[in-house]
């Protein structure tokens, strides 16, 4: 009797451990050489109230990211810096991609998966979904759902208080990018802040 109450224990042990394991989705996605996704980014915020934005998302190993919003923002990452640029303002800024990491490690989930676990605790959630915690204080909890080997949401409350949801749209691994598209080439007139 003792033997199999130890046996149960384990057995339940063991579930407890496969539970704090993502969905087989997220570990197909760590190991894709790079993504391509229309998104919508949606926002609900006291101060601001509903914002809806639009765009497309590329992404490659090493770091590389390129987000392009409609009507707005440019987000270039080359694996070293992170630019953005507004459009509107003519304005852009270049920081050390590994120290916006750092002050925003959503950047993490997209661009290096795999060392998400330094930032953040897996939560198992149900079917396709389960929930980042962040190990350090100040830092957002995640929720991701996705399938077939793509992510296809994530949302978190961002420091001001919103809400924010990213749902990617027909996420797939495309070809091979070229060079080009994880590098930014300042318009005439940009002030760099």
């Amino acid at each position: 009797m003792r033997h199999m109450r130890l046996f149960a224990i384990a057995l339940l042990g063991a579930r407890a451990l496969a539970a704090a394991e993502p969905p087989a989705w997220w570990k197909a996605f760590t190991g894709a050489p790079r993504m391509q996704a229309g998104f919508v980014q949606e926002s609900d915020s006291a101060v601001f109230g509903k914002l809806k934005r639009t765009g497309v998302l590329r992404l490659a190993k090493g770091g590389r990211l390129r987000v392009e919003y409609q009507k707005g923002l440019l987000l270039v990452a080359d694996g070293r810096k992170l630019i953005q640029y507004d459009p509107e303002a003519r304005t852009a800024q270049k920081v050390d991609l590994r120290s916006a990491s750092k002050d925003a490690p959503l950047l993490w989930v997209l661009l290096d998966p795999a060392a998400l676990d330094q930032v953040f605790t897996v939560k198992a959630g149900s079917g396709e979904t389960f929930t980042l915690e962040p190990r350090k204080p100040g830092l957002p909890k995640v929720t991701l759902e996705g399938k077939g080997g793509m992510p296809l949401r994530i949302s978190w409350v961002d420091p001001t208080g919103a809400r924010q949801v990213l749902e990617f749209l027909s996420p797939h691994v495309p070809a091979p990018f070229d060079a080009a598209t994880f590098t930014f080439k300042a318009p005439a007139g940009t002030r760099w802040i």
